[in-house]
């Protein structure tokens, strides 16, 4: 069987893309210290921060948004995939890779034709519904595709013949045994270690309808013995107001990069419904209150979707999230242990935690077929 050498990971722009790229990236070096792992991405994505400081060499690509319409970048589109395409296969060259794997992204799309120009093994990985543009076109080229979720292959032709890996989660997530830490976690946050716990969070830049609903009904949280650990997000321009002398604790953080510890302490979620959530969550068989984003196409919606519809968790509409709704709904959710006990199990039916396995066992399958 031929092994893995040499890597090469494409996947920029947002969270979404990278933080299962680097997920997968530290589950090929746990099982070989000395493989090299090469990442693509762009000057204008978080891959910048995120991938150097996770300890991968990371090598930049004149990638470009890709046009939506008719418009003077469609006829700049050609030339600057020519351009980006010559750029990947010299990376590919140069570390003389095995394998190309893609996560999303505008980078991902030359990191695809370089590897088929190149006759090397590519696969893409792909766990949003609707899929993306770029792992799309990936498509017509790569015929590896790796899936999140186990509704995907439903939900566009596509997709239908990809095999359901789940999503790469880091071990500090997937290994996580919330039982054994929940006390601990509670006390590194200032909780009490007993008391019903909300996790709330909107992403790394908070959301100001979850901020303001659930810090205007902690009150009816409070008077129940419901207590809240609240990521607020980076914003500075949006204050939070906590209510004082609240009976239980309200504790609010600008960002927390230990997750895991948030998860550990929670007996519920209320979050976004973005792919990598559903995937945490669900991986950790916690009930969550899913508020997807008001806009788009609806997205959020259709990636918890199969979770709610499992029973696993809820949907409120952004619009509808208020005070009232957290006093009037919420409070009766957390206090019905019997019904967050079904939702907890539902929840670990949904998901799995062997995600950057399975995605290491079907590159390896790919690349000797």
């Amino acid at each position: 069987m031929t092994e893995l050498n040499s890597v090469v990971l494409a996947g920029g722009g947002t969270g979404g893309h990278i933080y299962p790229l680097l997920a997968f990236a530290d589950c090929l070096r746990r099982h070989d210290p000395n493989i090299r792992i090469t990442c693509l991405g762009t000057e204008k994505g978080l891959e910048g921060d995120l991938i150097p400081a996770a300890g991968y060499d990371l090598r930049m690509i004149p990638a470009h948004q890709l046009p939506r319409s008719v418009n003077k970048d469609l006829l700049l589109t050609a030339p600057r995939m020519l351009k980006a395409m010559k750029a990947t296969r010299r990376i590919l060259d140069e570390v003389r890779a095995d394998a190309v794997v893609g996560f999303g992204g505008y980078v991902s799309v030359p990191a695809y034709l370089a590897a088929w120009r190149r006759k090397t093994p590519g696969v893409i990985f792909e766990f949003n519904d609707p899929p993306g543009m770029a792992n799309k076109l990936g498509l017509k080229v790569i015929d590896n595709l790796a899936l999140g979720f186990p509704h995907l292959p439903q939900v566009d032709p596509i997709l239908a013949d990809g095999t359901v890996t789940g999503v790469p989660l880091r071990p500090a997530i997937s290994q996580l045994d919330r039982d054994a830490m929940r006390a601990r976690a509670r006390e590194h946050f200032g909780l009490d270690p007993n008391a019903t716990t909300v996790f709330v969070y909107g992403g790394s830049q908070g959301a100001l309808s979850i901020n303001k609903a659930l810090t205007g009904g902690a009150p009816a949280l409070a008077a129940n013995g419901i207590q809240v650990l609240h990521i607020i997000g980076a914003r500075r321009d949006e204050p939070i107001d906590v209510p004082a002398n609240l009976p239980m604790p309200y504790v609010t953080l600008p960002y927390l990069k230990e997750m895991e510890l948030g998860y550990a302490a929670a007996d519920l979620v209320v979050g976004r419904g973005g792919s990598m959530t559903v995937a945490e969550v669900t991986a950790l068989g916690l009930p969550t209150v899913f508020v997807p984003m008001p806009w788009g196409n609806k997205e959020q919606y259709r990636t918890a979707g199969p979770v709610v519809a499992a029973g696993g968790a809820v949907f409120c509409d952004d619009e509808k999230l208020t005070p009232n709704w957290v006093a009037e709904e919420l409070v009766p959710l957390l206090i019905d242990r019997a019904k967050m006990q079904q939702m907890a199990q539902a929840s670990a039916g949904f998901g799995r935690r062997d995600g950057d396995e399975a995605l290491r066992r079907f590159t390896l399958k790919a690349i000797n077929e």
